[in-house]
């Protein structure tokens, strides 16, 4: 299993693309996330990135396009 990243999202957007991912049974995962703890106020200018398995990258890009 090799992870590639999917793409780069604010904060809220990143867990809303890991929620459709996941109800299409796309095993997703957000890095990054806990960025914003660190970085306070400023969390919303760090992008958390997607990660998906490298399989589900095709897939996971036409779910999101339909969406």
């Amino acid at each position: 299993m090799a992870l590639v990243e999917l793409g780069r999202f604010p904060p809220p957007e990143a867990h809303i693309v890991i929620g459709r991912l996941e109800a299409e049974g796309i095993p997703a995962i957000a890095f990054d996330a806990g960025s914003s703890i660190v970085e306070g106020s400023l969390a919303a200018l760090i992008p958390v990135r997607v990660m998906i398995d490298a399989d589900d990258l095709l897939v996971a890009q036409a779910a999101l396009s339909s969406a």
